[in-house]
């Protein structure tokens, strides 16, 4: 029989139910009275877990900070399969964006640490396309990592304005054309890919 699951702490329920107001509502829209309304606390118990609301914020930031799982699968598979996993998020009723260009928008002008926060993200993902690029010894990782962070950037934007998540298909569709373009060989499905001979990555 399988054992049921840790009861959550109290830190841990006041930093869920922000997430979700959060993430839902908007960071500015939600005060701590509606967190601790939400959960069935006072304003005094949620301020023993986290003394501010700004603390609340990074928390709630950091918990939003996940990096890719490590895989086995093939390097560009791992690629275009990002923009598989966006359009499955983008058809959930509960899609609001990316929560980091979110904050930005909403604090960065008063908080500075938000858009740190929120680079540091990007910039996560943004080398964690470039580590798979170079194991496929494309010739310019750097940049074509930094064109991929921007089709995910964009197909969020897009299903944002449109409601539609065939934009992250689309986004897919031009992730596989620049990776052919670099040299890597992808089947229509994406599903193979092959590393280029290192001799063509330095001009061979």
């Amino acid at each position: 029989m399988a054992s049921p699951p840790p009861k959550q702490t109290m830190k841990e329920r006041i930093l869920e139910t922000a997430d979700m107001l959060f993430y839902l509502q908007g960071i500015r829209a939600v005060g701590v009275d509606t967190i601790a309304a939400e959960i069935g606390i006072s304003k005094r118990t949620l301020y023993n877990h986290y003394p501010s609301k700004d603390a609340l914020i990074a928390a709630y930031l950091e918990r939003r900070f996940v990096l890719p799982r490590p895989s086995d699968k093939p390097p560009a598979e791992q690629i275009l399969a990002t923009f598989d996993s966006l359009e499955r998020r983008f058809a959930s009723k509960d899609f609001r964006g990316c929560p980091f260009v979110n904050a930005v928008a909403e604090l960065a002008p008063e908080d500075p640490s938000v858009r740190k926060i929120a680079i540091r993200f990007k910039e996560s993902r943004r080398v964690w396309f470039r580590d798979l690029l170079e194991r496929l010894n494309v010739a310019d990782a750097d940049g074509l990592a930094t064109q991929l962070a921007l089709l995910v950037d964009g197909s969020i934007a897009q299903d944002l304005v449109r409601n539609d998540p065939a934009m992250a298909r689309a986004a897919r569709e031009a992730a596989r054309v620049l990776l052919a373009n670099a040299g890597v060989k992808v089947g229509e499905s994406g599903g193979a890919d092959k590393p280029r001979d290192p001799a063509r990555k330095r001009g061979r």
